[in-house]
């Protein structure tokens, strides 16, 4: 029986093999063509003389406008990626460092408008130049060098405690933007023209002398209600002092290094981000707090009148941010204000 069995085995075992071999076998698949690149042409033309600078022959679709910076930067030394404004049209604004070729409304010859932004610095020197400068010119009014009040006052010391309270809040406070511009800020525009620190440096030098000259001078009267409004006063600056820093650490904790996704600030497990729900830039609510905060502890008219100042030019970058956010989160809650909850 057992060999009978084996051979019916064999015998199947050899018809299954036939039937196998006989049946037709598939066709392997022809190999994937590659896909055709289209290459582009790019002509850089100066905006002013409407010369044509460069033309680029086979630029790669998936090109960044860096990119073609970077390949025009080799044509011309002088004009370095951070110098170049690239227009698709001379009227138009610069287009930026991120945009794809292949996404641009141009077609396969593609023409771009130069112009030189000039010399630049990193933000990062623009920010230092702009704190180091306020913090050396208060402390030297704060110390009374010679030939900036009568020689008689020369190196001496003011009596009024509130005095000493202002040159300590004051200095802590560039400080502070002194040590969130080394560690804390993640800076997303790299550079910007040398001619605007003259400008930048310039305003916030001349307010910082101009609020010490009068806070130092030996003729200065402490505030009104004594006492009770200078504590007032600091208790307003230290409190915005600590809510503008950890909305800086929110918003650089938002967007990890590397990553390319985009996030809204939200309100996180600090009380001092709760804000957020009701201001899209809280960091410029908490800022011009401080600075109305040191306008109460000091009573000092050009202190006012800078703290009012700064609330109109915050109170321009915050609307400008606010109106970003809407158009580019369509989520983006709709109870937020820019600068001040259910008012600016």
């Amino acid at each position: 029986m057992d060999v009978l069995a084996l051979e019916a085995k064999n015998v199947n075992g050899s018809e299954s093999e036939k039937k196998s071999s006989s049946r037709p076998r598939p066709k392997p698949k022809p190999p994937k063509k590659p896909k055709r690149i289209v290459y582009f042409e790019v002509e850089i033309i100066d905006v002013k003389t409407k010369e044509k600078l460069l033309l680029l022959d086979k630029v790669e679709p998936t090109s960044t406008i860096l990119d073609i910076k970077a390949l025009f930067h080799k044509s011309y030394p002088k004009w370095y990626p951070a110098r170049q404004s690239l227009r698709l049209d001379p009227k138009t604004k610069c287009l930026r460092d991120e945009e794809v070729l292949q996404t641009l409304p141009v077609g396969t010859t593609a023409s771009f408008y130069f112009s030189d932004l000039g010399p630049q610095l990193t933000w990062g020197t623009v920010f230092l130049a702009e704190c180091v400068g306020p913090l050396v010119i208060y402390l030297m009014f704060y110390f009374r060098l010679p030939f900036i009040y009568a020689p008689k006052h020369d190196f001496t010391a003011s009596e009024n405690w509130v005095v000493h309270s202002a040159c300590l809040c004051h200095s802590s406070h560039y400080i502070k933007r002194i040590l969130e511009t080394m560690f804390v800020h993640r800076i997303s525009h790299g550079t910007m023209p040398l001619r605007n620190i003259f400008k930048n440096c310039g305003f916030y030098w001349c307010a910082a002398a101009w609020m010490a000259y009068y806070i130092n001078h030996p003729l200065y009267t402490p505030p009104l209600y004594g006492q009770q409004q200078v504590n007032l006063g600091l208790y307003i600056f230290l409190f915005c002092q600590v809510g503008n820093f950890s909305i800086h650490v929110a918003l650089r904790n938002l967007k990890q290094p590397g990553s390319k996704v985009k996030k809204f600030p939200y309100p996180t497990k600090n009380p001092f981000t709760w804000i957020f729900w009701l201001v899209s830039c809280p960091n410029y609510t908490y800022e011009v707090g401080s600075w109305l905060g040191f306008s109460v502890m000091t009573q000092c008219l050009p202190v006012a009148l800078f703290t009012l100042a700064a609330f109109v030019q915050m109170s321009v970058w915050a609307r400008g941010k606010h109106r970003a956010y809407l158009k580019e989160f369509k989520d983006y809650p709709t109870l937020r204000s820019p600068i001040l909850p259910f008012i600016l």
